[in-house]
């Protein structure tokens, strides 16, 4: 999945899994969310379902979301990646400021 935020900017991302199928589904324990490359930060949810994505210098960052999807003793992890492109914002207004008054 790629994402492209401006350098001001953090996205919210949440999980939603399902089966082969497309049916919801669970996980077991709290996934596992990681920065494996860039300067991105992340924010995540105590249940780990969910989890902010926040905007590093302009670049490039990869993260990673892990979970065990064998509801029993197993382990059986399964693992998407977020490929996050960092631009520049752009100039929103030309802040005008407005000096004093001068005699002529």
């Amino acid at each position: 999945m790629l994402i492209t935020l401006t350098d001001e900017q953090k996205i919210l991302v949440t999980l939603a899994p399902v089966t082969a199928a497309g049916n919801p589904a669970q996980v077991d324990g709290v996934p596992l969310w990681t920065v494996v490359e860039g300067d991105a930060t992340l924010e995540v949810a105590p249940d780990g379902m969910s989890c902010y994505l926040i905007s590093g210098t302009v670049g490039n960052s990869k993260i990673t979301v892990s979970a065990d999807a064998d509801l029993g003793e197993g382990v059986n992890t399964i693992t998407d990646t977020i490929d996050l492109a960092v631009v520049s914002a752009q100039a929103s207004s030309l802040g005008l400021v407005v000096g004093a008054a001068e005699a002529k």
